[in-house]
């Protein structure tokens, strides 16, 4: 796709409306639902039928799976790359079939994105997962999938709203503060 970024040509997804309240009005904004298929139906749905898309920008809250991360200061992340967490890609991998599990992403800040189906609190998955990446969500993969399907660039800010342990049931009360700073950013980076 051609010509410059404006933007009526960047769609801002968020998998609920709780993480896009503060989305300032009148952005392209796609509320998906939760988890990776319906964040992919809609998406796909949006990219193959809805007005044309330069750049999706998928903001959403994410858990810490490090402890270095809450700990480093920064409020929001733009992670370089996100992979799938739940799929089975080295046992399909070794019967043969071609699986694309993790996609890179421009302009990153260095971290990595777990996305998949199950919510994280945990603390033995939550070790795991920090082997391969900083932050878990449940949609990120999803989008970067689709995006890259219809050729179309992809960006990722996720806030930290809990360490993917027992305090990720305290979400709810912690969304609106993470809310606020993703609408901030795509105010500055999307309109300013």
């Amino acid at each position: 796709m051609t010509g410059e970024l404006l933007p009526e040509n960047v769609l801002i997804v968020s998998a609920t409306h709780a993480e896009a309240r503060h989305v300032p009005s009148g952005a392209r904004l796609l509320v998906t639902g939760i988890g990776k298929v319906r964040a992919t139906m809609t998406l796909s749905r949006e990219l193959a039928s809805g007005p044309p898309v330069r750049q999706v920008i998928n903001i959403g809250t994410a858990g810490a799976l490090r402890d270095e991360v809450v700990g480093d200061g920064r409020d929001l992340f733009v992670p370089s790359a996100v992979l799938e967490h739940d799929i089975s890609s080295a046992e399909l991998r070794a019967m043969g079939y071609d699986m694309t599990d993790r996609w890179e992403l421009p302009d990153g800040d260095g971290t990595v994105l777990a996305s998949g189906d199950t919510f994280v609190a945990d603390p033995v998955r939550r070790a795991e997962l920090a082997r391969h990446a900083h932050l878990v969500d449940m949609e990120g993969c999803a989008v970067a999938h689709v995006s890259a399907e219809f050729g179309v660039t992809c960006r990722l800010v996720k806030a930290v709203t809990d360490n993917a342990d027992e305090g990720a049931m305290e979400w709810p009360d912690l969304v609106d503060a993470a809310a606020r700073r993703l609408g901030e950013w795509v105010e500055t980076h999307v309109y300013g």
